[in-house]
């Protein structure tokens, strides 16, 4: 079962840029659905993107657009590149992963039960 772990976090202001990245152990990506949530304080988490283990990939429509999600299977990273960033975007970011879903249906990947292998997170910070 692959690990995974979080850096890349910090403080930026609005319209600014951070990039995350998950290095995973254990296993290789390449054989694993890998994913971004996010959780603001007092809320659940929040399905940001997913890049399935054959490469496809998806957004949540808040961060459509400006947020791209990578993976380096080389190394054994993903990343979450994060550009034009909001207020609203302030929250720990984790990535996780799984065995991949053949489907590569949207409804069960934003579902953070599906997901066996969670980071520690990494704290994103965006001041107004």
């Amino acid at each position: 079962q692959v690990q995974v772990g979080e850096s890349g976090g910090g403080a930026v202001q609005a319209g600014g840029s951070l990039r995350l990245s998950c290095a995973a152990s254990g296993s290789t990506i390449s054989s694993s659905d890998m994913a971004w949530f996010r959780r603001a304080p007092g809320k659940g988490r929040e399905f940001v993107a997913v890049t399935w283990s054959g490469g496809n990939v998806v957004y949540a429509n808040s961060v459509k657009g400006r947020f791209t999600i990578s993976r380096d299977n080389a190394k054994n990273t993903v990343y979450l590149q994060m550009n034009s960033l909001k207020t609203e975007d302030t929250s720990f970011y984790y990535c996780t992963a799984r065995i991949p879903d053949p489907r590569e249906d949207l409804f069960y990947a934003a579902l953070p039960d599906t997901y066996t292998s969670w980071g520690q997170g990494t704290q994103v910070t965006v001041s107004s």
